[in-house]
């Protein structure tokens, strides 16, 4: 095997690159990871090979002789970027792949902003046979795209494709930051776009937790996966037949509710309980596909997570990294 990966160095890339390179069933496997801005180091199974997605000659190089595509390189930095990463990249891959004679394999990391994440409303658990339906935005656009491009590639000349969809994805501290109300807050939504600017910035102090309600009134249900789960799922579904040309939601047993979430800080941490009515849908991300045909199951619930991250130290070489607003 010769795997070729794109976002080594994001946080997805960075959880799954050790864990791959430690299953004995991959200790004869060699990476390939395709970096740009960022690298990692080469070593005697690792190959770095430093280009844009964006550029034919770097993928063509990158390609040379893979077997497997592991495909999760995102930015979100601008709509330009995210067209030449998202877009062109995925299409430069995708021919490269197509046309390869030792291509086994093609996966795609993708997202649940391809239905709507928290905008759009859901009348049952979202599937994989759910229509999609994204938010706005250029970001949410390329998830969409991204999936349908494989989905053709697949219809179009036979790729051995496998999309996994996760939602918003949790490591380290990051939950404690989701929920926190003062600067140091990760991804949305916006405290102050829901109440006045002096009553977020008086949460912003410390010890609040936010109870969001949803557009019905009830606590708001919302999608998360631990990197550690993702990254399970990805060695599972790695060569594994059952994924061939299949699409998979890879999310936590069940939504993360906001009612429990604050009990239980309540109760663990002793957080004031803030309410905050919204706009957003509750929606559930069924991982029923996944757990049947690949054999997985997320270790991680809501309660798993708030500890870990919680009981997160971080050390000096270790600072927060916000690899994306949300």
């Amino acid at each position: 095997m010769k795997i070729l990966i794109t976002g080594t160095t994001g946080k997805v890339g960075k959880a799954f690159l050790p864990a791959f390179l430690e299953k004995p069933q991959f200790s004869s496997a060699e990476v390939v990871a395709l970096c740009h801005n960022r690298r990692i180091e080469a070593d005697e199974r690792v190959e770095v090979v430093t280009g844009s997605l964006a550029d034919p000659q770097a993928v063509a190089s990158a390609m040379h002789g893979v077997t497997h595509v592991l495909h999760m390189a995102a930015v979100k930095e601008s709509p330009d970027l995210v067209i030449d990463v998202a877009i062109k990249g995925m299409f430069l891959l995708l021919e490269e792949a197509r046309q390869s004679p030792t291509l086994k394999q093609f996966i795609l990391i993708g997202g649940d902003c391809s239905v709507g994440h928290i905008f759009k409303d859901y009348p049952a658990p979202i599937t994989e046979n759910s229509p999609r339906k994204a938010y706005s935005g250029c970001y949410a656009l390329t998830k969409v795209l991204e999936e349908v491009m494989i989905e053709q590639y697949q219809i179009q000349y036979g790729l051995n494709g496998t999309v996994l969809r996760a939602p918003w994805i949790m490591e380290k501290d990051d939950f404690k930051h989701a929920l926190s109300f003062g600067p140091d807050q990760f991804g949305g939504p916006i405290w102050s776009d829901l109440m006045s600017a002096d009553k977020a910035a008086r949460l912003g102090h410390g010890g609040f937790v936010p109870l969001m309600r949803g557009s019905t009134g009830a606590s708001l249900k919302r999608n998360f996966v631990h990197v550690d789960d993702l990254v399970a799922a990805l060695l599972a579904a790695l060569d594994n037949p059952r994924a061939k040309q299949e699409l998979f939601n890879i999310a936590m047993d069940e939504p993360v509710d906001y009612a429990l979430v604050a009990e239980y800080l309540l109760r663990t941490r002793g957080m004031e309980i803030v309410e905050i009515p919204t706009p957003f849908h509750s929606n559930w991300l069924d991982n029923t596909k996944a757990r049947q045909a690949l054999d997985w199951r997320p270790q991680v619930d809501f309660e798993g997570m708030i500890e870990r991250a919680w009981s997160y130290e971080r050390k000096p070489n270790d600072p927060r990294t916000i690899w994306y607003p949300g």
